[in-house]
């Protein structure tokens, strides 16, 4: 990006750009966005139109991996595909109001200069002259832009030296291309390839799993690598639990037994493929009272759309909850923080008067079908909203006249399917670039609340866990002393002493969504590969027979097929001692 700018800067006249054009970053980017759909008279508050960050990151995608933009919804966002008119619009206009603010993106940085040097041969040639030996790191990682690039700038004199690692290629839902690293050799057949197969971190028997976990793939350059440090003699520990609450007890306990043994919690990790596997972890750790950090920064209860979700619950189970009204509404198209507190203040009239409050005790009235009924939708009904609020408005009372029909809540598991169904699914959509991983998370938050049958149990152990976790790391730094739980793309270019892989079931690891192509699921396992090559001397391998599901009851879980395809001999059955 940075020698797209510098070209640019000297020959962009040939695109129609000044030398001194600006470089969007992301929010100037989203800004520009939402003006551009605001001029094409698309109004988001009256339908749910993906907001300007995720129109940035689907015009990103179109760019980086050059595909059309139907595909790419298709492919990506199939929710969006009855809007693919008017998203084509947007593009369009962006494009146009870009050039007329003499405006780059980021992405524009490699693209308008690949289309440059397309279109202006004199211009190329300058380059391809200039740079006679072309060298790039984590080949791997690249898309189809910046591979076309390179190989239109090394067309002449084809001195390109990549260095990559085929076996750690994970980032395809980033817009990176596995085909530039496996067709290398084949785009330029007089290329060297150079193994380099002696490895200096894991122990042998870590690096046997590894290249036996590897194996399978089909599309791969074959490596066995080899270990330059002596045996332990401790083979990779496979641990089959009963469910996932003694998955998260013996993880805690062997990392006791770890910190025993002076291995520092730093220089612990437990890896998994979605952040949502680490939750019964989380509470486990802090039950405990042992230290630990997520790499994203953000612990599960902390989210906010699961802050978004938990806020229509705790309105219900006390209708005085402002925070949860005003996060709860803010969430309708129209309404922001003036038209909120005059919301607020409506509903509280009614309180003050008290009438409509469930939550005040009553004398006791008749029952059976006679007895007088509350209803939450009713009273929303009532108040005065914008009129660009007033349809999801009566869907938002309707809503929680189903989560709480007659004033009394449903168990907090089946509220929290209701409105994820009724009303945040669509929200989140158009809100959240990542929203596939958002709902997996709300998905399991209901199947979290499925323990719970009092929806003020349920609220109470949310804040006791919150505070909990705020107690045992205030203002926690790199610095100090905490266990590492990390997804394993997170964890990609670092390395533990201690390894905890989790969750290795099908479905889970690899994950339910790679299962459906040969491609996925050869990503998954390299995947895999990249969490096992993160431990140094220890790595255990776990997963339970048995999870809760979305429904009633407990679901068998088959281990990971990645696990079935390690030679038994390479690692030791744990059996864990039920207590």
């Amino acid at each position: 990006h940075s020698v797209g700018n510098r070209i640019l800067r000297r020959h962009g006249s040939a695109l129609g750009y000044s030398s001194g054009f600006t470089i969007m970053d992301r929010e100037d980017q989203k800004d520009l966005i939402n003006t551009v759909v605001a001029s094409a008279g698309i109004d988001p508050k009256e339908i749910r139109f993906p907001k300007g960050d995720v129109l940035g990151e689907i015009f990103s995608f179109v760019v980086n991996t050059e595909k059309g933009l139907e595909p790419l919804l298709a492919e990506k966002f199939p929710y969006f595909l009855p809007l693919l008119d008017r998203i084509q619009d947007v593009q369009e206009r962006y494009e146009r109001k870009k050039k007329a603010t003499n405006s780059m993106d980021f992405d524009d940085l490699l693209q308008k200069t690949l289309s440059m040097f397309q279109q202006h041969e004199r211009i190329a040639e300058v380059y391809r002259r200039q740079f006679q030996f072309i060298l790039v790191d984590e080949y791997q990682d690249t898309n189809k832009i910046q591979a076309d690039l390179v190989d239109l700038l090394a067309c002449d004199h084809r001195n390109v030296m990549v260095v990559g690692d085929d076996a750690q290629s994970i980032y395809s839902w980033r817009g990176a291309n596995f085909q530039n690293i496996l067709e290398f050799p084949k785009r330029y057949p007089d290329a060297q390839v150079f193994k380099i197969e002696m490895n200096y971190r894991s122990v042998p028997e870590i690096l046997e799993v590894a290249n036996a976990a590897i194996a399978a793939n089909v599309h791969q350059f074959r490596k066995h690598l080899s270990a330059t440090r002596e045996s332990k003699a401790l083979k990779p520990a496979l641990v089959a639990l009963n469910n996932s609450a003694e998955q998260a007890q013996f993880v805690a306990q062997r990392i006791l037994e770890l910190r025993d043994e002076n291995v520092d919690l730093n220089d612990i990790a437990v890896l998994y493929r979605a952040h949502y596997h680490a939750l019964e972890l989380q509470l486990e750790l802090s039950r405990r009272g042992i230290p630990y950090q997520i790499t994203s920064g953000i612990r599960f209860f902390e989210q906010a759309h699961i802050k978004d979700v938990t806020s229509f619950v705790r309105f219900i189970a006390n209708p005085r909850d402002e925070v949860a009204f005003n996060r709860m509404v803010k969430l309708l198209p129209g309404i922001g923080n003036r038209t909120a507190e005059n919301l607020w203040q409506a509903w509280t009239a009614g309180l003050v008067a008290g009438i409509d409050d469930p939550s005040r005790e009553k004398t006791p009235a008749p029952t059976g079908v006679n007895a007088p009924r509350y209803s939450f939708g009713e009273r929303l009904q009532a108040m005065n909203v914008p009129a660009k609020s007033k349809k999801l408005w009566t869907q938002l009372a309707h809503t929680l006249d189903e989560i709480a029909p007659g004033g009394q809540p449903n168990p907090p598991s089946e509220m929290i399917t209701s409105v994820v169904e009724a009303i945040y699914d669509d929200y989140a959509k158009v809100n959240f670039t990542n929203y596939e991983l958002r709902r997996e998370d709300l998905d399991q938050l209901a199947v979290f609340a499925r323990q719970f049958k009092d929806v003020h149990e349920f609220l109470s152990q949310l804040a006791l866990i919150s505070n909990v976790d705020a107690e045992a790391a205030p203002g926690q730094t790199s610095d100090k002393e905490a266990v590492n739980l990390s997804t394993v793309h997170q964890a990609k270019g670092l390395e533990f002493h201690t390894v905890f892989v989790i969750w290795l079931t099908d479905g889970m690891f690899p994950s339910s969504r790679s299962l459906d192509t040969r491609d996925a699921l050869e990503e998954e396992r390299r995947l895999f590969y990249v969490a096992i090559t993160r431990g140094r001397d220890e790595l255990y391998l776990t997963y339970p027979h048995m999870r809760l599901s979305g429904g009633y009851g407990d679901v068998f879980q088959r281990p990971s097929r990645f696990l079935q395809e390690i030679p038994n001999e390479l690692v030791e059955d744990w059996q864990v001692q039920r207590r």
